[in-house]
């Protein structure tokens, strides 16, 4: 619904963006397939990363690129484009002095820093790729078995550090010798590392010139690591064409008007994910914003720095996982002041990793119409790491959540009739070239017509106009079948039934595979469960047992059968709060948050065996 059609509705109306238009050809052919793309060619885009950087560095010195908390006050320390220039010319410098093997990688085992930043843009002028590793490979793993299949698969050049002791004991587990290690604060004992200020003095010589002035279309700026979800990480290859055009495509369907607030973001999203490495960081380095590194996270006990900071900051976008959203809006609703600050300068905010619950969706909007007395459009995409990685989004004005939109310029899609929803594969500028040192996976990733085989699914909103876009649908290969033959659509499933028992459920696992019934392993939301027990200290124990909890999951799983009207396929018969964690070393977490149904639903064998069981126990909640 178009913002001026709500206002006539009687609701407010959007604060306006100008989208580019839904033109798209849809071609169906005789064997049902469908191939969609966008009739609009793809705008000119960067040459590579590196390059907007000394852009800004001229036109706009003075202006702040990167900014983020630290020392013991916790005040802003803020980067100009002028200083990020200096400081990664020279860091630049020093990579190229140490005389690293030809393709091998700068492995990056911490989190998002000012510092990882620069050594990401420097490593590049360097014709040197980033491999950011997901730091809980690191610190959260016990045996950092993945780490070490990591190292084994890229054999890095060198390794980055923010903080040497406390990646301590993951340093001894590898082998290091020959690979330099880089920290920026203290160094490990037994560690022999460069300082990362050592590195960054470096005095520049016309050799880094001459490095950026070869960087090629096809140079390699990044590995980034899959999420593991089908067995160990596979080194998905980021040219600097893919990167560039990608963002491209992104700023093309909601350009910025040149009279609005500069870019600003706040953001906490991993580097070492494609989302934020990729989708947030390199258009907001081209346009020339400022992005505020947000240590907060979405989770008990950490969300309280993203409200400190958000009543500091007042973004122009603003992107967050479903349960932040959450979190926010119980925040707003109590805080004046803060709604004011997240909506002065919004124009855009956008979800991902789960669907948006609808109450959630309307408690947003409240917020924003108090504020500013316009709604704020929800954005949201749908890509992989292997596509740098967003192909498709909704760029309209739409009060619908659930929805991946329609290919960006310069992308194909390729929908094949899967039952009742079809498999998706993607073709376009932005697709990686394969996985890295892996040509048996990469020939396998693409099809007979060069459309990567991406193992999701997804439906049309309306059959007969698909411009009103796509519907993701899961996973291929996690749909199963009851025992009386019904087929079950473990995506739409999932993510319809945590929307349904939100704020209760973080996550959820779905069982049912030749059982009679559908049944949900579900994972507490600990911060809105303590809320809801009035115990701010409440274990995950102590919740998944308290009679408010388990009638908060009750009642949002009634109401979300109550919608199914008696279908088997998306009735929710019996459930169970589960008190341990995912586990990565499991392989039922992914480091990017994801939950792999098929290892959690194996390691929890035990589990869907209580859930099925008769009679069942009393965790199991059994649902009228």
């Amino acid at each position: 619904m178009s913002g001026n059609a709500a206002e006539v509705l009687g609701k407010p109306a959007f604060r306006k963006i100008d989208w580019l238009k839904r033109d798209i050809d849809v071609e169906r052919r005789p064997d049902g397939v469908i191939v969609l793309k966008s009739r609009i060619p793809l705008n000119p885009y960067e040459s590579h990363i590196p390059a907007p950087l000394a852009k800004w560095a001229k036109q706009r010195p003075d202006v702040t690129w990167l900014a983020q908390r630290a020392g013991a006050d916790r005040q802003w320390r803020k980067v100009s484009y002028a200083e990020a220039k200096r400081t990664v010319d020279a860091l630049t410098q020093g990579i190229l002095n140490l005389k690293l093997p030809e393709g091998r990688p700068v492995a990056i085992l911490s989190g998002n820093s000012i510092e990882h930043a620069l050594m990401t843009l420097a490593a590049m002028q360097a014709r040197v790729p980033v491999a950011p590793v997901s730091p809980a490979y690191s610190l959260m793993s016990q045996d950092h078995a993945k780490l070490k299949y990591l190292f084994g698969l890229v054999k890095p050049a060198l390794v980055f550090v923010q903080d040497a002791p406390v990646f301590e004991k993951a340093l001894k587990a590898l082998n290091l010798d020959g690979i330099p290690v880089v920290h920026v604060g203290r160094p490990a004992e037994g560690i022999k590392s460069i300082a990362y200020a050592d590195l960054a003095a470096t005095p520049v010589t016309e050799e880094v010139v001459q490095s950026i002035a070869k960087i090629a279309p096809d140079t390699v700026g990044k590995l980034l690591f899959t999420s593991g979800s089908t067995g160990m990480p596979k080194a998905v290859i980021n040219t600097q064409r893919m990167m560039c055009a990608n963002a491209a495509m992104m700023m093309q369907t909601r350009p910025r008007k040149p009279d609005g607030p500069p870019p600003t973001y706040l953001d906490w999203m991993p580097w070492n994910h494609t989302m934020g490495g990729n989708a947030l960081f390199n258009p907001l380095l081209i346009e020339g914003g400022t992005l505020y590194i947000d240590d907060g996270r979405p989770v008990p006990g950490q969300f309280e720095e993203t409200l400190k900071n958000l009543r500091e900051i007042s973004p122009t976008y603003y992107a967050n996982a479903p349960v932040g959203y959450a979190v926010l809006a119980a925040a707003m609703e109590k805080d004046d002041a803060l709604c004011r600050s997240f909506f002065k300068n919004l124009s855009l905010m956008a979800y991902g990793g789960a669907r948006l619950p609808d109450d959630l969706y309307d408690r947003m909007q409240a917020l924003a119409v108090r504020a500013t007395g316009e709604r704020i459009v929800f954005y949201t995409g749908w890509g992989s790491t292997e596509t740098a990685p967003t192909s498709t989004g909704t760029y309209w004005d739409t009060e619908r959540v659930g929805l991946i939109g329609l290919p960006f310029p310069g992308v194909e899609l390729k929908l094949i009739p899967a039952g009742p929803k079809y498999e998706i594969r993607v073709r376009g500028i932005n697709v990686t070239p394969g996985y890295f040192d892996q040509p048996d996976l990469t020939k396998a990733m693409f099809d007979e017509e060069g459309f990567y085989r991406i193992g999701d699914a997804a439906t049309f909103v309306d059959d007969a106009d698909p411009v009103q876009g796509l519907i993701f649908a899961g996973r291929v290969v996690e749909d199963f079948k009851l025992m009386t033959g019904t087929f079950v659509q473990v995506g739409p499933l999932r993510t319809d039934a945590i929307a349904a028992a939100t704020p209760v459920v973080h996550d959820a696992l779905v069982a049912g595979q030749d059982r009679p019934f559908v049944g949900l392993l579900a994972w507490p939301n600990l911060h809105a469960c303590r809320q809801l027990m009035n115990a701010p200290e409440a274990s995950f124990d102590e919740a998944v047992k308290h009679p408010a909890v388990l009638a908060g999951l009750r009642k949002g799983l009634e109401a979300h059968n109550a919608a199914c009207n008696g279908a088997s396929s998306t009735r929710i018969a019996r459930a169970m709060l589960m008190a341990e964690p995912p586990s990565i070393d499991g392989n039922e977490l992914t480091d990017k948050g994801y939950i792999n149904q098929r290892a959690g639903l194996d390691r929890r064998a035990d589990l869907v065996e209580r859930l099925y069981a008769d009679p069942p126990g009393e965790d199991v909640l059994v649902l009228g």
